[in-house]
Protein backbone atom coordinates (compact mmCIF):
# COMPACT_ATOMS: atom_id res chain seq x y z
CA UNK A 1 0.00 0.00 0.00
CA UNK A 2 1.58 3.36 -0.98
CA UNK A 3 1.79 5.81 2.02
CA UNK A 4 0.14 9.14 2.19
CA UNK A 5 2.41 12.35 1.38
CA UNK A 6 2.75 14.74 3.42
CA UNK A 7 3.01 18.34 1.19
CA UNK A 8 4.52 21.07 2.89
CA UNK A 9 3.48 24.51 1.42
CA UNK A 10 6.50 27.38 1.26
CA UNK A 11 5.20 29.81 -0.84
CA UNK A 12 4.94 32.20 1.62
CA UNK A 13 8.53 31.42 2.38
CA UNK A 14 10.60 30.73 -0.61
CA UNK A 15 8.32 32.70 -2.41
CA UNK A 16 10.22 35.80 -0.97
CA UNK A 17 12.71 35.21 -2.89
CA UNK A 18 11.14 36.04 -5.86
CA UNK A 19 9.68 39.16 -4.77
CA UNK A 20 12.88 40.48 -3.20
CA UNK A 21 11.13 39.65 0.22
CA UNK A 22 7.92 42.59 -0.59
CA UNK A 23 5.55 40.31 0.22
CA UNK A 24 2.18 42.80 1.52
CA UNK A 25 -0.59 41.59 4.08
CA UNK A 26 -3.22 41.21 1.65
CA UNK A 27 -0.70 38.81 0.10
CA UNK A 28 -0.45 36.86 2.72
CA UNK A 29 -4.27 36.89 3.88
CA UNK A 30 -5.16 36.06 0.17
CA UNK A 31 -3.12 32.95 0.13
CA UNK A 32 -3.53 31.81 3.89
CA UNK A 33 -7.09 31.84 2.75
CA UNK A 34 -6.81 29.58 -0.24
CA UNK A 35 -4.49 27.58 1.86
CA UNK A 36 -7.19 26.80 4.22
CA UNK A 37 -9.50 25.90 0.86
CA UNK A 38 -6.99 23.66 -0.59
CA UNK A 39 -6.55 21.74 2.76
CA UNK A 40 -3.19 22.28 3.08
CA UNK A 41 -1.36 20.50 6.28
CA UNK A 42 1.52 23.08 7.26
CA UNK A 43 2.10 26.86 5.62
CA UNK A 44 5.52 27.77 6.01
CA UNK A 45 5.79 31.90 6.42
CA UNK A 46 8.30 34.60 6.54
CA UNK A 47 11.71 35.97 4.51
CA UNK A 48 13.00 33.52 1.94
CA UNK A 49 15.91 32.81 4.56
CA UNK A 50 14.03 32.73 7.74
CA UNK A 51 13.19 34.33 10.96
CA UNK A 52 15.60 37.05 11.86
CA UNK A 53 17.26 37.32 7.70
CA UNK A 54 16.10 40.36 7.01
CA UNK A 55 18.89 42.70 6.21
CA UNK A 56 21.06 44.69 3.92
CA UNK A 57 22.72 41.98 3.14
CA UNK A 58 19.94 38.89 2.54
CA UNK A 59 16.91 41.13 1.23
CA UNK A 60 15.30 43.73 4.11
CA UNK A 61 11.82 42.18 4.39
CA UNK A 62 8.79 44.41 3.61
CA UNK A 63 6.83 43.39 6.10
CA UNK A 64 8.28 41.89 9.98
CA UNK A 65 8.19 38.73 11.29
CA UNK A 66 5.87 39.16 13.55
CA UNK A 67 3.39 40.96 11.78
CA UNK A 68 3.84 38.01 8.85
CA UNK A 69 3.34 35.36 10.88
CA UNK A 70 0.14 36.82 13.47
CA UNK A 71 -1.65 38.41 9.55
CA UNK A 72 -1.23 34.32 8.19
CA UNK A 73 -2.28 33.41 11.52
CA UNK A 74 -5.70 34.83 11.59
CA UNK A 75 -6.55 33.53 8.88
CA UNK A 76 -5.84 29.56 9.23
CA UNK A 77 -8.12 27.14 11.41
CA UNK A 78 -7.05 23.70 10.13
CA UNK A 79 -3.60 24.33 8.48
CA UNK A 80 -0.68 24.31 10.89
CA UNK A 81 1.48 27.83 10.77
CA UNK A 82 5.32 26.56 10.55
CA UNK A 83 8.28 29.29 10.61
CA UNK A 84 11.68 28.35 9.06
CA UNK A 85 15.12 29.83 10.96
CA UNK A 86 19.12 29.24 10.37
CA UNK A 87 21.03 29.80 13.25
CA UNK A 88 23.14 32.40 12.73
CA UNK A 89 20.94 35.02 10.85
CA UNK A 90 18.27 34.25 13.74
CA UNK A 91 18.00 33.64 17.42
CA UNK A 92 15.80 31.56 19.92
CA UNK A 93 15.56 35.04 22.02
CA UNK A 94 15.46 37.39 19.52
CA UNK A 95 13.09 34.88 16.65
CA UNK A 96 11.81 31.76 18.43
CA UNK A 97 10.49 32.89 21.16
CA UNK A 98 8.28 35.62 19.27
CA UNK A 99 7.26 33.31 16.35
CA UNK A 100 5.92 31.02 19.22
CA UNK A 101 3.69 33.74 21.29
CA UNK A 102 2.65 34.49 17.36
CA UNK A 103 1.09 31.34 17.06
CA UNK A 104 3.18 28.65 15.42
CA UNK A 105 3.14 25.16 15.82
CA UNK A 106 5.75 24.01 13.30
CA UNK A 107 9.51 24.81 13.10
CA UNK A 108 11.93 24.18 10.54
CA UNK A 109 15.68 24.78 11.97
CA UNK A 110 18.21 24.46 8.74
CA UNK A 111 21.88 24.39 8.28
CA UNK A 112 24.11 23.80 5.99
CA UNK A 113 24.70 20.10 4.98
CA UNK A 114 27.77 19.93 7.21
CA UNK A 115 26.80 21.95 10.48
CA UNK A 116 24.11 20.24 11.98
CA UNK A 117 25.66 20.62 15.41
CA UNK A 118 24.75 24.19 15.11
CA UNK A 119 21.29 23.44 15.17
CA UNK A 120 20.62 21.24 18.85
CA UNK A 121 19.89 24.46 20.85
CA UNK A 122 17.25 25.89 18.67
CA UNK A 123 16.24 22.05 17.95
CA UNK A 124 15.55 21.36 21.21
CA UNK A 125 14.16 24.66 22.28
CA UNK A 126 11.44 24.11 19.95
CA UNK A 127 10.85 20.20 20.92
CA UNK A 128 10.41 21.53 24.65
CA UNK A 129 7.82 23.89 23.56
CA UNK A 130 5.79 21.44 21.66
CA UNK A 131 6.74 22.81 18.13
CA UNK A 132 6.07 20.03 15.26
CA UNK A 133 10.24 20.57 14.60
CA UNK A 134 11.88 19.31 11.44
CA UNK A 135 15.61 19.76 11.08
CA UNK A 136 16.55 20.85 7.24
CA UNK A 137 20.11 20.25 5.48
CA UNK A 138 20.77 22.55 3.14
CA UNK A 139 23.02 22.42 0.18
CA UNK A 140 22.49 18.93 0.58
CA UNK A 141 24.23 18.02 -3.13
CA UNK A 142 27.41 18.76 -1.93
CA UNK A 143 27.71 15.95 0.18
CA UNK A 144 27.68 12.39 0.22
CA UNK A 145 24.48 10.03 1.25
CA UNK A 146 27.00 8.60 4.33
CA UNK A 147 27.95 11.86 5.45
CA UNK A 148 24.47 12.89 5.17
CA UNK A 149 22.96 10.22 7.31
CA UNK A 150 25.57 11.39 9.68
CA UNK A 151 24.56 14.75 10.02
CA UNK A 152 21.04 13.60 10.10
CA UNK A 153 21.72 11.03 12.82
CA UNK A 154 22.82 14.31 14.62
CA UNK A 155 19.23 16.48 14.60
CA UNK A 156 16.89 13.18 15.14
CA UNK A 157 19.05 12.91 18.67
CA UNK A 158 18.52 16.37 19.46
CA UNK A 159 14.62 15.55 19.04
CA UNK A 160 13.72 16.47 15.27
CA UNK A 161 10.80 14.43 14.31
CA UNK A 162 11.66 14.52 10.46
CA UNK A 163 14.73 15.10 8.28
CA UNK A 164 14.60 17.59 5.18
CA UNK A 165 17.30 17.33 2.22
CA UNK A 166 16.89 20.70 0.55
CA UNK A 167 18.75 20.87 -3.15
CA UNK A 168 18.63 24.62 -2.74
CA UNK A 169 20.94 24.47 -5.91
CA UNK A 170 18.65 22.83 -7.80
CA UNK A 171 21.46 20.72 -8.59
CA UNK A 172 20.42 16.98 -8.06
CA UNK A 173 19.40 14.18 -10.80
CA UNK A 174 17.07 11.44 -10.07
CA UNK A 175 19.93 8.95 -9.24
CA UNK A 176 21.70 11.52 -6.81
CA UNK A 177 18.04 11.91 -5.16
CA UNK A 178 17.26 8.25 -4.79
CA UNK A 179 21.13 7.41 -3.12
CA UNK A 180 20.98 9.82 -0.95
CA UNK A 181 17.04 10.05 0.45
CA UNK A 182 17.01 5.85 0.35
CA UNK A 183 20.04 6.34 2.84
CA UNK A 184 18.03 8.46 5.36
CA UNK A 185 15.06 6.32 5.18
CA UNK A 186 17.04 3.38 6.23
CA UNK A 187 19.71 4.86 8.23
CA UNK A 188 16.85 7.21 10.88
CA UNK A 189 14.01 6.24 12.90
CA UNK A 190 11.98 9.73 11.62
CA UNK A 191 10.52 11.27 8.78
CA UNK A 192 12.57 11.99 5.86
CA UNK A 193 11.53 14.60 3.32
CA UNK A 194 13.08 16.41 0.15
CA UNK A 195 12.85 20.53 -0.69
CA UNK A 196 13.49 20.53 -4.77
CA UNK A 197 14.68 23.70 -6.73
CA UNK A 198 14.73 23.26 -10.38
CA UNK A 199 17.44 24.95 -11.54
CA UNK A 200 17.78 21.67 -14.00
CA UNK A 201 14.08 21.55 -14.67
CA UNK A 202 14.13 18.55 -12.51
CA UNK A 203 12.13 19.58 -9.54
CA UNK A 204 8.77 17.54 -9.93
CA UNK A 205 10.67 14.22 -11.26
CA UNK A 206 13.43 14.51 -8.11
CA UNK A 207 10.26 15.45 -5.72
CA UNK A 208 8.33 11.99 -6.97
CA UNK A 209 12.17 10.13 -6.90
CA UNK A 210 12.36 10.98 -3.30
CA UNK A 211 9.01 9.30 -2.56
CA UNK A 212 10.08 6.37 -4.73
CA UNK A 213 12.65 6.47 -2.52
CA UNK A 214 10.78 6.41 0.90
CA UNK A 215 10.10 10.21 1.63
CA UNK A 216 7.09 11.07 3.20
CA UNK A 217 7.23 14.22 3.05
CA UNK A 218 8.02 17.51 0.15
CA UNK A 219 8.32 20.92 0.21
CA UNK A 220 6.66 22.77 -2.70
CA UNK A 221 5.11 25.93 -3.40
CA UNK A 222 2.18 27.14 -5.69
CA UNK A 223 2.79 27.88 -9.36
CA UNK A 224 7.08 27.13 -8.27
CA UNK A 225 6.94 30.64 -6.45
CA UNK A 226 10.65 30.53 -5.13
CA UNK A 227 14.42 31.20 -5.30
CA UNK A 228 16.19 30.77 -8.79
CA UNK A 229 14.14 28.72 -11.19
CA UNK A 230 11.78 28.25 -8.21
CA UNK A 231 10.57 25.39 -6.65
CA UNK A 232 8.82 21.65 -6.73
CA UNK A 233 5.52 23.16 -8.45
CA UNK A 234 3.05 22.29 -5.72
CA UNK A 235 -0.43 21.24 -7.84
CA UNK A 236 1.61 19.52 -10.72
CA UNK A 237 3.27 17.54 -7.99
CA UNK A 238 0.27 16.60 -6.64
CA UNK A 239 -1.55 15.37 -10.09
CA UNK A 240 1.06 13.57 -10.83
CA UNK A 241 1.24 12.16 -7.18
CA UNK A 242 -2.58 11.06 -7.83
CA UNK A 243 -2.09 9.30 -11.31
CA UNK A 244 0.59 7.21 -9.35
CA UNK A 245 -1.49 6.57 -6.43
CA UNK A 246 -0.35 8.34 -3.35
CA UNK A 247 -2.92 10.50 -1.09
CA UNK A 248 -2.11 13.75 -0.58
CA UNK A 249 -5.34 15.03 0.89
CA UNK A 250 -5.45 18.19 -1.14
CA UNK A 251 -8.08 19.67 -3.06
CA UNK A 252 -6.06 19.71 -6.41
CA UNK A 253 -8.54 22.27 -8.59
CA UNK A 254 -7.96 24.58 -4.93
CA UNK A 255 -4.31 24.23 -5.43
CA UNK A 256 -4.94 25.07 -9.39
CA UNK A 257 -7.10 28.10 -8.38
CA UNK A 258 -4.91 29.10 -6.13
CA UNK A 259 -2.06 29.33 -8.33
CA UNK A 260 -3.99 31.12 -11.00
CA UNK A 261 -6.23 33.64 -8.89
CA UNK A 262 -3.90 34.76 -6.22
CA UNK A 263 -0.29 33.28 -6.83
CA UNK A 264 0.02 34.32 -10.77
CA UNK A 265 -0.79 38.49 -9.36
CA UNK A 266 1.74 38.28 -6.48
CA UNK A 267 5.06 37.13 -8.81
CA UNK A 268 6.34 39.71 -10.41
CA UNK A 269 7.39 37.20 -13.73
CA UNK A 270 6.87 33.85 -14.51
CA UNK A 271 8.79 31.38 -13.03
CA UNK A 272 11.59 30.16 -15.40
CA UNK A 273 14.62 28.79 -16.09
CA UNK A 274 16.66 31.72 -16.84
CA UNK A 275 20.44 31.67 -18.65
CA UNK A 276 21.73 32.71 -15.09
CA UNK A 277 19.43 30.00 -12.84
CA UNK A 278 20.50 27.08 -14.76
CA UNK A 279 24.56 28.19 -14.62
CA UNK A 280 23.38 27.64 -10.87
CA UNK A 281 22.41 24.73 -11.01
CA UNK A 282 24.95 23.33 -13.16
CA UNK A 283 27.64 24.89 -10.48
CA UNK A 284 26.06 23.88 -7.40
CA UNK A 285 25.64 27.49 -5.89
CA UNK A 286 23.11 28.50 -4.03
CA UNK A 287 19.57 29.36 -5.92
CA UNK A 288 19.17 32.97 -4.06
CA UNK A 289 22.44 34.10 -5.49
CA UNK A 290 21.59 34.69 -9.08
CA UNK A 291 19.92 38.43 -8.43
CA UNK A 292 22.92 39.25 -6.16
CA UNK A 293 24.85 37.69 -9.52
CA UNK A 294 23.08 39.46 -11.65
CA UNK A 295 23.59 43.03 -9.97
CA UNK A 296 27.11 42.51 -9.15
CA UNK A 297 27.66 41.67 -13.31
CA UNK A 298 25.92 44.76 -14.30
CA UNK A 299 27.80 46.66 -11.46
CA UNK A 300 31.45 45.58 -12.65
CA UNK A 301 31.07 44.66 -16.60
CA UNK A 302 31.51 41.11 -16.10
CA UNK A 303 29.35 37.92 -16.92
CA UNK A 304 26.88 36.93 -14.11
CA UNK A 305 27.70 32.97 -15.35
CA UNK A 306 31.27 33.68 -14.98
CA UNK A 307 30.57 34.51 -11.43
CA UNK A 308 28.45 31.80 -10.22
CA UNK A 309 30.99 29.03 -11.74
CA UNK A 310 33.63 30.81 -10.01
CA UNK A 311 31.18 30.98 -6.33
CA UNK A 312 30.69 27.16 -7.57
CA UNK A 313 34.68 26.35 -7.95
CA UNK A 314 34.92 28.26 -4.45
CA UNK A 315 31.90 26.05 -2.98
CA UNK A 316 30.55 29.03 -1.86
CA UNK A 317 27.13 28.56 0.58
CA UNK A 318 24.13 30.68 1.65
CA UNK A 319 25.57 33.55 4.02
CA UNK A 320 28.37 34.20 1.87
CA UNK A 321 26.84 36.70 -0.16
CA UNK A 322 29.68 39.23 0.66
CA UNK A 323 31.94 37.24 -1.39
CA UNK A 324 29.98 37.84 -4.95
CA UNK A 325 31.31 40.96 -4.98
CA UNK A 326 34.66 40.15 -4.44
CA UNK A 327 34.23 37.27 -6.88
CA UNK A 328 33.04 39.89 -9.50
CA UNK A 329 35.83 42.22 -8.99
CA UNK A 330 38.90 39.79 -9.65
CA UNK A 331 36.83 39.22 -12.60
CA UNK A 332 36.79 42.35 -13.98
CA UNK A 333 40.32 42.54 -12.92
CA UNK A 334 41.27 39.68 -15.34
CA UNK A 335 39.27 38.82 -18.26
CA UNK A 336 40.11 35.30 -18.64
CA UNK A 337 37.82 33.63 -17.20
CA UNK A 338 34.88 32.00 -19.41
CA UNK A 339 33.08 29.24 -19.11
CA UNK A 340 36.33 27.06 -20.84
CA UNK A 341 38.19 27.56 -17.42
CA UNK A 342 35.21 25.62 -15.56
CA UNK A 343 35.18 21.33 -15.54
CA UNK A 344 31.33 21.39 -14.44
CA UNK A 345 31.90 17.81 -13.37
CA UNK A 346 34.62 18.98 -10.93
CA UNK A 347 31.75 21.56 -8.92
CA UNK A 348 28.74 19.04 -8.73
Amino acid sequence: MKKDILIVDSTLRDGSHAIKHQLTQENIIDYAKGAESANIQIVMVGHGNGLGASSLQLGQSLLGDKVMLETAKKHLKKTKLGAFMIPGFGTIKNDIEPAIESGIEVMMIASHCTEANVTKQHIKYSVRNNLETYGVLMMSHMLSAPKLLAQALQMQEYGAKGILLMDSAGAYLPDDVTTKVSTLVDGLDIEVGFHAHNNLGMAVANSVAAILAGATMVDTTSRGFGAGAGNCQMEVLVAVLQKMGYETGLDLYALIDNSENIVSKIMKKPQEITAVSLISGLAGVFSGFAPHAQKAAERFGVDAKDILMELGRRKIVGGQEDIIVDVAMSLKQNKKFSSENYAIQSLL
